[in-house]
């Protein structure tokens, strides 16, 4: 029998095979039109960057440089699910593609699934294991998912291969102060501002005025507060910094004039305006406390607002009402030991000492090492 196995099938349809002329024709083709995408992609043309790669896809099936550029067009205009489409397509074709694999991390990272940003960062290292930009990326991930210490050896391995590398002493920063390391944290970002000054990046500002208000050194935080409102006149990180700042050096008068300004860019900011509050009681303009206090309230129950009108009614001596509101804070939230101190000081104050003592014991069979509790027991006792 004849062997007819090598025969083209009759109705295969004939493909023409292009000539070198055509092939080269072709190439130039798609270069021109990959270097256009490209451009319009910088420029932010995404519908016309993305046509540009689509045309190119129409000359060669499953191009690399479209596909990617159709997956950073897509990034670009955080379509992640879109973008990750099209990089997965070019890398079941092009397995190594380093910009397909960094677009794709990217896009996990975007979607806050660090652990798949993480993976797919690794391949890319595998390929490139000294690329400080993918390292610093994979523990700002791991940082993400709480593997604290991978994230530390990441970012000082960052910096074994370039001192002072911004990215890492950021990190490492974050790091610390999310352990309460403050002292470390201020450290190395004031790394970064002595490296950059007048430069630096307005969080790093922030970043370290915090630190200094965290480490209670607030006349040093005020410094970086007031250069970050320079760059922002609006900046809320930088108001709120000034306002507790000047809270903790208990000048309230300054403090009052930094919520206010926060209030003016968000008058429903409840947090703000308890804290406004807050300073309006300490200076002895209840008035005014009341009047804060009242618009938190109006906008959702605030346990510290509803304090602050509290301790108003026992400082201004209208102690039956100041009961009757910490006996209400005290329902909605009775394992708070400062509603129990405030609320025993009010039964002093009304000469009524033995229910004080009795609220106190009562407090200590539940939370018996309590200190404060403790020492106001003691000394209404003498």
């Amino acid at each position: 029998m004849e062997d007819i196995s090598n025969e083209k099938d009759v109705f295969e349809p004939m493909m023409p095979e292009m000539s070198d002329d055509a092939i080269k024709e072709s190439n130039e083709k798609i270069a021109e039109l990959s270097k256009k995408g490209y451009q319009l992609l910088k420029e932010s043309e995404f519908d016309k960057a993305r046509e540009a790669f689509f045309q190119i896809l129409d000359i060669e099936d499953n191009n690399n440089y479209a596909l990617v550029g159709l997956g950073d067009t897509s990034r670009k205009e955080n379509k992640f699910n879109e973008a990750i489409t099209f990089y997965n397509k070019c890398l079941s074709f092009y397995p190594s593609n380093n910009y397909a694999l960094f677009g794709l991390a990217d896009c996990y990272k975007a979607l806050n699934q660090y652990s798949k940003a993480i993976d797919i960062w690794q391949q890319y290292l595998v390929h490139d294991d000294k690329n400080i930009t993918v390292i610093t990326r994979v523990a700002d991930a791991y940082r993400k998912i709480h593997e604290f210490k991978k994230s530390k050896e990441l970012y000082l391995k960052v910096l074994e291969m370039e001192q002072d590398n911004p990215y890492a002493l950021i990190g490492l920063g974050h790091l610390s102060y999310d352990f309460k390391e403050y002292k470390d944290a201020l450290g190395y970002w004031t790394r970064i501002y002595d490296l950059n000054l007048e430069n630096v990046d307005i969080r790093v500002l922030t970043a370290i005025g915090n630190c200094h208000r965290k480490l209670k050194t607030f006349e040093k935080g005020t410094f970086f507060f007031d250069k970050a409102l320079q760059r922002d006149p609006k900046n809320f990180y930088a108001l709120f910094g000034l306002a507790d700042c000047y809270r903790g050096m208990n000048q309230q008068l300054k403090s009052i004039e930094y919520w206010n300004k926060i209030l003016e860019i968000d008058p429903r900011n409840k947090v703000i305006l308890t804290r406004a509050g807050d300073a309006y009681r300490t200076t002895g303009n209840y008035d005014e406390a009341v009047k804060y206090y009242t618009k938190a309230l109006e906008i959702d129950f605030d346990i510290y607002a509803a304090i602050g009108l509290a301790l108003i009614c026992k400082c201004q001596g209208k102690f039956e009402e100041a009961v009757d509101r910490f006996k209400n804070l005290i329902r909605n939230d009775p394992r708070n030991s400062r509603l129990y101190v405030d609320l025993a000081e009010c039964y002093s104050l009304m000469n009524k000492k033995d229910e004080a003592i009795k609220l106190l014991e009562d407090y200590l069979r539940n939370d018996g090492k309590n200190i404060q509790i403790r020492n106001l027991l003691e000394r209404l006792r003498k």
